[in-house]
């Protein structure tokens, strides 16, 4: 699992992306198609035709940082096919990155206060 730390913008490509593509293909294809900038704090998530393969593209600071994962069995939920881009929150992200329904996760805004019993 990786963990994104709460703030960070987790951006899904829609669209499936030719896996052939190395970090610089996927940075200038953010770049011209997106209209995202590959180089910011961002985490790029892409995938392919195939189900079971997801991509990541991060700017770490000295580099960018691509991570390839394919499932052994199964397949990503991946949100229907349109054209642009899909913000996830990292709660969202990491659901979607173990190969869970990431549409199924809730997010609690607050702590609820404990009710005090007289």
């Amino acid at each position: 699992m990786i963990a994104i730390p709460p703030g960070v913008r987790v951006l899904v490509a829609m669209r499936p992306v030719d896996f052939r593509k190395g970090a610089h293909g996927l940075a200038a294809l953010a770049a011209e198609v997106l209209g995202e900038d590959p180089f910011s704090s961002a985490v790029l998530v892409f995938r392919a035709k195939r189900t079971d393969r997801i991509k990541l593209l991060i700017w770490d600071g000295s580099g960018l940082v691509l991570v390839w994962k394919q499932l052994s069995q199964g397949g990503f939920r991946w949100p229907p096919v349109t054209d642009g881009v899909m913000r996830l929150s990292a709660v969202e992200f990491a659901a979607l990155f173990d190969g869970l329904d990431w549409s199924r996760v809730q997010s609690t805004r607050r702590i609820p206060k404990p009710i005090a019993v007289a």
